[in-house]
């Protein structure tokens, strides 16, 4: 059993930045593989990154690649999200997501949080 809370979303210009979090409990942390998710109005839910359980491999989806940076603490149980050279497109609501192999399959992993709106006006 897994939970995962996120945080950090809110409003920012196109270009600016924003830093979410992902604070797991119920199981051992180390033993998934973590990631995000986002949801726009409208459309279906999309991978954006997976990061592996020891933190030495990623992997973004072309959306995001090179504006979007993944890490994790494992003493603090939490993933992060640093979000810079926003976009309006990018608005959508992100989802924390966990699973062993998240970063092999990129799909709907074991476990999701219940999501943090972000917003990027023009």
């Amino acid at each position: 059993q897994v939970q995962l809370v996120e945080s950090g979303g809110g409003l920012v210009q196109a270009g600016g930045s924003l830093r979410l979090s992902c604070a797991a409990s119920g199981r051992t942390f180390s033993s998934y593989a973590m990631g995000w998710f986002r949801q726009a109005p409208g459309k279906e839910r999309e991978f954006i990154v997976a990061i592996t359980r020891s933190g030495s491999s990623t992997d973004y989806a072309d959306s995001v690649k090179g504006r979007f940076t993944i890490s994790r603490d494992t003493p603090k149980n939490t993933v992060y999200l640093q979000m810079n050279k926003l976009k309006p497109e990018d608005t959508a609501v992100y989802y924390c997501a966990a699973d062993p192999l998240l970063h092999i399959t990129r799909r709907a992993p074991g476990y999701w949080g219940q999501g943090t709106q972000v917003t990027v006006s023009s």
